[in-house]
């Protein structure tokens, strides 16, 4: 273990990294909250706008992850925030990338959905809004829930890949 003096440069300039990479991250979720509607037109394709920005849905069986057994993180494809990890996917049989809990509780929003007829709760990104998918009771252990998301909403990171920036 190396031990650094708190009154060192090296420790100074860590401390001062951390404060900028900290502050930079702040403005980039502001930036992010702000975008209009044009502005999330021109950086994702017409597909996953509809599904993203206008609460549309894929096709069932039809989603890049649906099949997918790779490992990794589930970030979400608007704005890079952490979602799912793939040890929580199982196959629900349903059509859409089933996951038994999200990443981190404050990663997602619940919203009630009383669309097409139906009493949903409706799952969003909590850093950009945008719309996943829904979560139903009917998962399995440990949590008993179904993360129905959409694979067009998604970007997996593999694990021992180099994350890129959206």
């Amino acid at each position: 273990m190396v031990l650094i003096k708190k009154d060192s440069v090296l420790f100074k300039q860590y401390f001062l990294y951390q404060y900028l990479l900290k502050k930079d991250m702040i403005e980039n979720d502001k930036k992010i909250q702000e975008m209009t509607d044009e502005e999330w037109k021109n950086k994702l394709t017409q597909e996953q706008y509809e599904v993203c920005r206008d609460k549309g849905t894929e096709i069932p069986f039809s989603g890049k992850y649906y099949y997918s057994k790779d490992k990794g993180i589930y970030k979400c494809v608007c704005c890079g925030n952490e979602l799912f990890k793939s040890d929580t996917k199982f196959d629900s049989g349903t059509g859409w990338p089933s996951f038994y809990a999200p990443l981190n509780q404050d990663s997602v929003e619940y919203h009630t959905d009383n669309s097409f007829g139906m009493k949903r709760v409706e799952i969003t990104c909590k850093k950009c809004g945008s719309h996943l998918g829904h979560v139903f009771d009917d998962g399995p252990l440990p949590t008993n829930e179904r993360y129905c998301i959409n694979s067009i909403s998604l970007r997996l990171v593999k694990e021992n890949d180099e994350d890129k920036d959206i």
